[in-house]
């Protein structure tokens, strides 16, 4: 009888424990709205937050009903009483934690696409990533499909025994949104205005620096329940992981700071920048090396922007790209760098391992990105036409202006 009840304890506790870090993953979308509505202009503020809602919406169905499935072999398909059986109904809780990650992927895109894609296509890709591409990666490497992270796949054959590692997502998640959106970036091209007819670049300003300080705040808060929940279960909770996640966080505020000279808008990217490449290593590294993870992080994306901007001429509006595709994949690989004893890590980690997953999630994202975008492009339509671009997508999509006070206020 006591037996029972500690148990009953231990996988209540369990199930607490992820709802919380669900909940606290969730918030964070919160963060991916408002920093969007900070960056984008006034005429297209409501879309952004309608379009993270909904693609949250839409997320929790594809990966409910398909992506869950495909990454973990867990149909939903039972009876309320055989899902509940199972440890107090902690697989339930464990896809609320997965699906917020899942999620993270089109919001993501939204950053890069904003301003100029349609509505109700993104969406359509949002479900198409979320239950497909996503969780075939996810699978790869934390869930039933033994081909990366696992131990018995064919890659710990080829590095000794040391599978691909990705503690909270650096790769899975955030490489694979960032490339993703990068695809999606070039097939939209830029928006209207952002470049001349001679190909001088014309800089659209961002409309407010409060909501975009805003959307890194609640970002760079919940990101410490996408980290250290990330250990799944009460037991397995990890100080290291919440030192290094503020570590690297701090990193990269501060590389932002020094280079952009004070920017606002690279300062506060910067924080996120860190945290997006600490993901993968912060249960390996040392306090020092997610320091070190976060200065280069925050330099990736301050260098990173300013290139793909000038030089590269793409259009990425919120500069996902670099902060997640490009940090994130710097993510993957530092950890294993600076996951090796010599460097102060834990040891059991392999460099050529983290090169190969990474390399291999950039592939993939690639491959689905551009997939589903020229699809889309030529069936659809993935863009706004340029009548409805210039009035803006609030007013052109959802009939409603970010301050509808003030314009009823102005016609009278």
């Amino acid at each position: 009888m006591m037996e029972n009840k500690l148990s009953a304890v231990i996988n209540g506790g369990d199930v607490l424990f992820m709802m919380l870090g669900a909940v606290m993953v969730f918030a964070m979308h919160g963060g991916f709205a408002f920093l969007e509505v900070g960056t984008v202009r006034r005429k297209n503020q409501v879309n952004a937050l309608v379009k993270i809602l909904v693609d949250f919406a839409i997320s929790t169905l594809t990966y409910f009903f398909i992506g869950y499935g495909v990454a973990y072999g867990i149909y939903m398909f039972q009876s309320a009483e055989t899902l509940l059986a199972k440890n107090q109904g902690y697989d339930l809780v464990h896809f609320f934690f997965l699906l917020t990650f899942a999620a993270a992927v089109p919001a993501i895109i939204s950053g890069g696409i904003a301003e100029r894609a349609k509505f109700w296509t993104q969406a359509l890709a949002a479900g198409i990533f979320v239950g497909v591409a996503y969780p075939l990666f996810e699978g790869m490497v934390w869930g039933r499909i033994t081909f990366l992270g696992q131990e018995n796949s064919w890659l710990t054959n080829l590095t000794g025994g040391v599978p691909f590692h990705d503690y909270a997502g650096s790769v899975v998640v955030h490489s694979m949104g960032g490339w993703i959106a990068l695809a999606a970036v070039i097939v939209l091209g830029p928006r209207l205005g952002r470049w001349d007819a001679e190909g001088n670049s014309r800089p659209i300003p961002i409309s407010n620096v409060p909501f975009m300080a805003l959307g890194s705040w609640m970002l760079c808060i919940g990101w410490f329940g996408f980290n250290v929940m990330s250990a799944a279960t009460m037991d397995g909770i990890s100080g290291l992981v919440a030192i290094n996640s503020l570590f690297a966080m701090v990193g990269g505020i501060l590389s932002a700071l020094v280079i952009s000279k004070n920017d606002p808008g690279f300062i506060h990217n910067g924080a996120l920048a860190g945290l997006v490449a600490i993901c993968a290593g912060s249960d390996q590294v040392h306090p020092i090396g997610a320091l070190v993870i976060g200065i280069i992080a925050g330099v990736i994306f301050v260098k990173g922007f300013t290139w793909e901007q000038e030089k590269l001429k793409i259009d990425d509006v919120l500069g996902v790209w670099p902060l997640h595709g490009i940090a994130g994949s710097w993510g993957g690989i530092a950890c294993g760098i600076f996951g090796q004893k010599a460097l102060g890590g834990l040891g059991g980690v392999s460099f050529l391992a983290q090169l190969i997953g990474t390399f291999f999630a950039i592939a993939i994202a690639l491959a689905f990105g551009f997939t589903v975008y020229k699809v889309l492009e030529k069936t659809v339509g993935v863009r706004l036409n340029q009548a409805d671009e210039q009035k803006g997508s609030d007013l052109a999509i959802h009939n409603v202006d970010s301050n509808p006070e003030d314009v009823a206020m102005n016609r009278h």
